[in-house]
């Protein structure tokens, strides 16, 4: 609001000064300047009326109107909506201008032209300029909220993704532990029954029988309720049952060399199935976007923790690229939800040679509080996220991508199809407006003449004489003046030329008429005309 009404302020100045610099009284400009600021205030919210406004206040000759003529043509590009109404407010704005500047000159001459021209480049400028900032903020806005929705929408599906695992994880817990249990219950069933033991003792070891089968049926309860109707996977096999992946992936044609390093030491069970679904998801991102390429699987047991490494080689050129896999994108989230719970991490990237590496780090013995640790945020992945999960979906790009690629592609064509229109526009325009100056100049050049040169030539004079001391007058200038000044001599021929020396007020001309009879100049005369 103060950038808007120091600009009003700044308009009205101008206007003012203009106004009283052209000859108007003191209270003529003070009342110009008052209106101009009103003007300037009200483009903002009446564009169009703004625009026809000032247009018809400069149809009237007012010069003082003219620099908010430029700042009212900007406004008006970018706050019209619609092409079609945008170029009905140019048309009105048009006729007004032409309507009150040539009412008393023919529609088709040269100064009409030459005025609606300079209006046209006057006003056309800043209004494209102006539409065309208007239409790449919509634009910009446009792509925030839908790089704004692509967010949240990844942040669902990233959630889903970690549910999904989450289910997983506690149909894995529940063939684990439900096997411990079926153990328990087995063998206490079996001290139950012994001869070796009091009234006393099988009574509790009963108890912890029917203790242990009311947890499997518990338990069996908790992972139906948690269970989503999908069909369930085949229970992986842990570190155990990495070797069978080894061997699958072989038989299919795809050598893969497994290394071990290490002591090998137990795992968690949430730890061991972690390290087969890594090997698992590392194979299978693999196969999608490496074909050909060299395998090999790493299971490296450190001093407190195993790393599990799915690395890839680079592509071999003669290697035939098989059709992108459709995948939903959130292998990696899972695989990252199922080793956060296990108190590990998960990292994927590429390598300097061209390759790709998946590994997992897996504690023995997790923290107490790793399983509720924060859950990592997969909005944006790292670099070199693979797409693939190995399940049916939709690819996920990375949307800070897509905003710049739409935004580059949108602002490329757009900037490509409205500037191209625009410039022609304008270079055609500024060519008319050119070849019009040039012509104006050449008018000035045939119609006007210094006061020296008035001064210097004598009545009586050779008309021959006089002549080449005188320009042509033949002139649109120069037209209709012997009919604007006193009587013309009876019988005589008379040629009036403009000033250069202008009056101070700008709708008056200063003409020098001479006329000439019998080959001889008669008469010289000084009169003043308006020029409208």
């Amino acid at each position: 609001m103060v950038g808007e009404s120091l600009l009003a302020v700044l308009m009205a100045l101008l206007a003012g000064a203009l106004e009283y610099g052209t000859g108007q009284g003191p209270l003529l400009a003070v009342l110009f300047a008052v209106v101009t600021a009103g003007l300037s205030l009200a483009r903002r919210v009446l564009p169009a009326t703004s625009l026809i406004g000032v247009a018809a206040l400069c149809g009237m000759n007012e010069a003082g109107l003219l620099p908010l003529l430029g700042v009212v043509a900007w406004s008006a590009g970018r706050r019209i909506e619609g092409a079609l109404r945008a170029l009905a407010v140019w048309a009105a704005a048009l006729a007004a201008f032409e309507a009150l500047v040539l009412w008393d000159q023919p529609p088709l001459s040269f100064v009409g032209l030459f005025l609606i021209l300079l209006f046209l480049f006057t006003t056309l400028v800043p209004g494209l300029a102006g539409r065309y900032s208007s239409q790449r903020r919509a634009l910009l806005d446009t792509l925030r909220e839908r790089n704004a929705q692509l967010l949240r929408e990844r942040r669902m599906v990233a959630g889903q993704a970690r549910m999904r695992e989450r289910q997983r994880i506690a149909q894995d817990m529940h063939d684990s532990l439900g096997h411990q249990l079926a153990l328990i219950a087995v063998q206490t069933g079996a001290l139950e029954v012994s001869h070796g033991l009091s009234d006393q003792q099988r009574e509790a070891v009963g108890v912890l029988r029917q203790a242990s089968v009311a947890a499997m049926h518990e338990l069996r309860a908790v992972v139906g309720v948690l269970k989503d109707g999908t069909p369930e996977d085949e229970r992986p096999g842990g570190v155990a049952g990495v070797d069978g992946l080894v061997e699958a992936a072989e038989a299919a044609g795809t050598p893969v060399r497994l290394v071990r390093s290490g002591e090998p030491r137990p795992l968690g069970a949430a730890a061991d199935h972690a390290a087969y679904r890594v090997v698992q998801e590392g194979l299978t991102n693999a196969f999608k976007h490496a074909p050909g390429a060299e395998l090999t699987v790493g299971l490296h047991h450190e001093a407190d923790s195993l790393v599990v490494e799915v690395v890839n080689g680079p592509v071999p050129g003669g290697a035939a690229r098989r059709p992108a896999a459709v995948s939903g994108g959130q292998g990696l989230t899972g695989l990252r939800e199922r080793a956060r719970l296990a108190g590990g991490m998960v990292h994927a990237g590429p390598l300097e040679d061209g390759g790709f590496r998946l590994a997992g780090l897996l504690p023995y013995h997790p923290a107490p509080d790793a399983a509720g640790s924060e859950a990592s945020d997969d909005t944006w992945p790292p670099d070199g996220d693979l797409a693939g999960d190995g399940l049916p979906g939709a690819a996920w790009a990375d949307p800070r991508e897509e905003l710049r690629n739409l935004t580059g592609l949108r602002r490329s064509k757009g900037c490509l199809a409205g500037c191209g229109v625009g410039v022609l526009v304008l270079l055609g325009l500024g060519v008319l407006l050119a070849f019009g100056a040039v012509a104006l100049f050449e008018a000035l050049d045939k119609s006007q003449i210094e006061p020296e040169t008035y001064r210097d030539i004598r009545v009586g004079s050779p008309e021959s004489e006089v002549r080449d001391r005188l320009p042509s007058g033949r002139s649109f200038l120069t037209s209709g003046l012997n009919h604007k000044g006193p009587a013309e001599p009876a019988g005589a021929r008379c040629l009036s030329l403009l000033s250069t020396d202008s009056p101070k007020d700008m709708d008056k001309d200063r003409v020098y008429r001479f006329c000439f009879r019998g080959g001889k100049l008669i008469e010289k005369r000084e009169f003043v005309v308006r020029n409208d």
